[in-house]
């Protein structure tokens, strides 16, 4: 055999480049390589960048840093699968990084991320595409591109897929996503309620809780509640309740429990499965502040059904109700009082709250959290409704101070509630005493100004309750209440609208109450809304007429007559009729005015002024007027020569109706009758020196009709008395309440009318006769 000859070996190509193997320890340097064109570096380039975030988030800023993630998103639509899924995991764990994810979301890559989650793709790329997912849909703005970019159907079929990690990112986004409307109404249209449903058999309690919190959010919705009873649902969720080994499930389980109980098919269900007994038993028995509070949410929702509210009061909830309350957790106390709202709806409920509960209740009111007594003071409000002895028992709790200072809340919902409470509570007269003695006019002052229309019809309810005296109502005014008021009648809101007008008709119930609201515009903005056939109502209608009722002087120059029920009382003027939209001058502002041709203003007052002036002035002065021409009705009757000389011609200028006048300027007051000024000037020249100074002396009277200590307007002042009058008054009453006939009472007051109208004729006739041999 001849000997084998070794072949050498070909030599490599001189166009092709030899291997080279390169060891880096700069991250800097494989992010360049990650623009290689060869799949093998490309692919250990991610590997390695891969294992360089993991480490940790100053590593992933690192990257972000060295411009890694542009080139990155390129690869994620790689040919190459294992260059696709190596740069689809460093994704994964860069998403977590919020600049990360902003970037991401500016290089809109949220299509190509749905895409890897394709069935054909691996499992590897099903699991880190749904983690860059789970991590992008923490943020709005990256919840609207995933479901823009149809992202929630291939998430809903990974629910299915046999790794837990896809399952677990997959139900992560999913929860983050139905944060949203849109995606919930979608989320029952791609029928995703039976896959979520099967999460709860999973091993792992992350998967089951996150499943749970979905369904609690989901469950907001009729459909979804609807669909989740049609799979059995609610089974699933009353065998976690009852498996003790899963009570890290049950606080979540119970928010699912309370929103399906808001679906009447569905409470039944529940009802006859007994969830609603072992609603109670989690609430009595379990010492997880948030089981507690979840199971008071759910006995809430429960009982907005009468049967449900019915059975509760048989398993005496209340009992377990007023024991949550003491709880140390707010969250507890708040689900507590908010259930004792809801069963304040069962007559036994309420009986049984008016000696325990209600002094619980009014304890919370005194928290620092303002949740706690917002919700503490809705239950008050609900329980003192139309019950007397509740209202009572909150009274007898020392609740109307800590009532009184929620007022001043900043939260609209507590503010409302104690509001009612108190108008609950003022419906007892001892009761409203009792919070009239806390200063309840001026916490009130506040609720009337606030912007929140709910606030503004409690306020004003509550001031119609307790502005019932003449004290309260003074103080009102005193602490400036009366113009929130009168701004509320503008409100658009009906109720508020409503319930102003209705305290506008209490607090015009006396005379300087209705003259005030009528200065801030009250009457005219009535007026305005009782010609609306949509806007007024029987309150604005009242108010209107006791308003008028109750400042007759305005009444009576507006329409030119009183009815037999307006009844004048001291301080009654006629200033003339007036046109519609001109306001009615203040007497003291008429008294201060100098005298001019219009006719006298008409003064109704027995009252005796508190400054009597002197003598001497008085003579001059009580009856010609206080800058004005006012005479007082004693000018009727007054039948001294002095006097007549003095009141002749005011008593000329006072003596018609403002209804007789048939012309009337555009002032809308009335013009004056008296012509003699000229005609005396005339007569003082054949006049003796005597009778001169004495006219002179009238005329200064006239001139300077003012008492000591009245030039200055801002002082005390006090019409002028007619004492003439109030004999007359009491000679007319002394001669008729003896009589207990009406007809011969009438007869009488007839006669002695006809008596005095005579006096007067002969006294003015008298007093016109000698005024004109003067004149002569």
């Amino acid at each position: 055999m001849g000997k084998k000859i070794k072949k050498e070996a070909e030599p490599p190509p001189k166009d092709v480049f030899d291997p080279l193997t390169i060891e880096s320890k700069k991250a800097a340097t494989v992010v360049l390589m990650l623009n290689s064109p060869e799949e093998e570096i490309l692919a250990k380039a991610c590997e390695a960048i891969y294992r360089f975030a993991l480490k940790g988030e100053e590593n992933k800023a690192t990257l972000l840093e060295l411009g890694a993630v542009e080139p990155l998103t390129k690869l994620l639509t790689h040919e190459d699968k294992i260059v696709r899924r190596n740069a689809t995991m460093i994704f994964g764990i860069l998403a977590s990084n919020n600049d990360v994810k902003k970037l991401l979301r500016e290089l809109d890559v949220m299509h190509s991320v749905i895409a890897q989650l394709a069935p054909e793709e691996e499992v590897v790329i099903h699991e880190f595409a749904s983690l860059c997912l789970a991590n992008m849909s923490a943020e709005y703005t990256s919840k609207v591109q995933i479901f823009e970019h149809g992202g929630l159907e291939p998430l809903i079929r990974l629910l299915s897929s046999p790794d837990p990690d896809v399952k677990k990112n997959s139900i992560e986004c999913i929860y983050n996503l139905v944060q949203d409307f849109q995606c919930r109404a979608t989320l029952h249209e791609l029928n995703a309620i039976p896959p979520i449903l099967d999460l709860l058999k999973s091993e792992y309690p992350i998967i089951q809780l996150l499943a749970l919190k979905t369904l609690g959010v989901v469950t907001y919705d009729k459909e979804s509640r609807t669909m989740l009873r049609e799979n059995q649902g609610v089974d699933q969720l009353i065998k976690i309740l009852e498996t003790k080994e899963w009570n890290d499930l049950h606080v979540e389980t119970l928010s699912v429990v309370a929103n399906c109980l808001e679906d009447m098919d569905t409470m039944v269900l529940i009802q006859q499965t007994g969830g609603l007994k072992k609603l109670l038993s989690f609430a009595e028995n379990s010492t997880i502040p948030d089981i507690q509070k979840n199971a008071a949410k759910a006995i809430s929702k429960a009982a907005s059904d009468s049967e449900n509210r019915k059975l509760f009061h048989e398993q005496e909830v209340e009992k377990c109700l007023v024991a949550l309350l003491g709880s140390e957790s707010d969250g507890t106390k708040i689900a507590a009082s908010q259930a004792i709202s809801a069963m304040s709806e069962n007559a036994g409920s309420k009986e049984f709250f008016n000696n325990q509960g209600i002094p619980q209740l009014i304890q919370l009111l005194k928290s620092d959290n303002e949740e706690v007594r917002e919700a503490a003071a809705l239950a008050l409000a609900n329980l003192t409704t139309c019950n007397p002895a509740n209202a009572n028992a909150a009274a007898e709790a020392d609740g109307i101070e800590p009532l009184i200072n929620i007022l001043s809340s900043k939260r609209d919902g507590a503010v409302a509630n104690a509001a009612t409470v108190l108008t609950n509570m003022a419906m007892q007269e001892p009761l409203r005493v009792n919070i009239q003695s806390h200063d309840i006019m001026h916490a009130l002052i506040g609720p009337l100004h606030s912007a929140n229309t709910v606030v503004q019809s409690k306020a004003a309810l509550t001031v119609a309750a307790t502005a019932c005296d003449a004290e309260a109502r003074t103080e009102l005014r005193n602490a400036g209440g009366l113009e929130p008021l009168v701004e509320l009648l503008r409100s658009k809101n009906d109720e508020v609208r409503k319930n102003a007008s209705w305290a506008v008709m209490v607090c015009a119930n006396e005379e300087l109450m209705a003259v005030e609201l009528c200065k801030l515009g009250a009457l005219d903005i009535l007026e305005e809304i009782n010609l609306s056939v949509s806007r007024k109502n029987k309150f604005s209608e009242a108010a209107h007429n006791k308003l008028l009722n109750n400042h007759l002087s305005l009444k009576y120059s507006q329409t030119g007559y009183l009815s037999s029920s307006n009844i004048i009382s001291d301080g009654f003027y006629d200033y003339g009729r007036i046109n519609p939209g001109t306001k009615l001058p203040p007497l003291k502002d008429l008294a201060f005015q100098e005298p001019s041709d219009l006719r006298a203003i008409l003064l109704v007052n027995s009252k005796s002024s508190e400054v009597s002036p002197p003598a001497s002035m008085e003579d001059k002065s009580s009856d010609v007027g206080y800058g004005r021409s006012i005479s007082s009705s004693s000018s009727l009757r007054r039948a001294s020569k002095e006097k007549t000389k003095k009141n002749s011609y005011h008593f000329s200028a006072a003596f018609g109706s403002p209804t007789e006048e048939k012309s009337e300027p555009a002032s809308g007051r009335n013009t004056a009758l008296g012509k003699g000024t000229a005609k005396e000037k005339a007569s003082r020249k054949g006049r003796g020196k005597k009778e001169e100074e004495k006219v002179k002396e009238e005329e200064e009277v006239l001139a300077v009709p003012k008492l000591p200590g009245e030039g200055n307007y801002d002082k005390e002042w006090y019409p002028p008395a007619d004492s003439d009058f109030c004999v007359y008054v009491y000679e007319v009453t002394k001669s008729i309440l003896p009589i207990t006939n009406i007809k011969e009472q009438i007869e009488v007051l007839a006669k002695l009318w006809l008596i005095k109208l005579a006096s007067a004729a002969l006294w003015f006739a008298g007093s016109m006769a000698e005024l004109g041999m003067k004149l002569s």
